[in-house]
């Protein structure tokens, strides 16, 4: 067995992460869901980092927009480095985790439903799980292991962590990028514009 690498630095913002750090383990209490330390504080450090939408949109020549899954997901299988392919993925994950566990209530009026993030994300973790060796450490590799095989679960403690922590802000603008891209409305243009977020109209909204 490979040695594993040192942990990897955590998330300087310590209130957000001590905060959020007892909110994971308070949900877990709750629902009867046992997961080691690892994963504890890796949903931690997600948490601190996704509290902050500027993690969930992608910065582009045009704005700040909402990549679809499949973009992640095709981005990881063209990587041209096995490090590269590993961000890739985990963000892939991530953004899956954290979308359908925070803002669930987004998805039941999406086009896409719970069961497609739960797929892509699943799927993205558990590949790292199983076949990464170079680009993480074992901390990583166990969260990753758990977080496939219980991320419906996982769902369910972000759902109640974010109902307990209030991020309804972070969830209006999502919110209203996904009214946007439905409906083309001016005014809500104008409400995103206002928040940082340009909103471009894709090819399907073009015709």
């Amino acid at each position: 067995m490979e040695a594993c690498r040192d942990q990897e630095q955590l998330i300087t913002d310590i209130d957000a992460h001590e905060f959020f750090h007892g909110a994971i383990e308070t949900a877990l209490h709750n629902q009867a869901i046992a997961v080691s330390g690892e994963t504890v504080v890796y949903l931690g450090n997600l948490l601190t980092t996704f509290i902050n939408t500027d993690y969930l949109f992608e910065h582009t020549e045009d704005g700040m927009m909402l990549k679809p899954l499949a973009m992640h997901y095709k981005e990881a299988v063209e990587a041209s480095t096995s490090k590269q392919r590993f961000l890739l993925l985990r963000r892939l994950g991530d953004v899956s985790l954290c979308i359908s566990g925070m803002y669930s209530q987004s998805l039941n009026r999406g086009l896409v439903d719970i069961d497609y993030y739960i797929a892509m994300g699943g799927n993205a973790y558990s590949y790292l799980s199983e076949t990464d060796k170079t680009n993480m450490t074992c901390g990583l590799k166990v969260a990753f292991s758990e977080l496939a095989s219980k991320f419906t679960e996982m769902i369910d403690v972000l759902s109640e962590v974010s109902e307990a922590s209030h991020l309804g802000s972070s969830f209006d603008v999502l919110r209203m990028y996904e009214m946007w891209q439905k409906t083309g409305n001016n005014r809500i243009a104008d409400k995103l514009k206002q928040t940082g977020i340009q909103p471009i109209k894709t090819a399907m909204q073009r015709h």
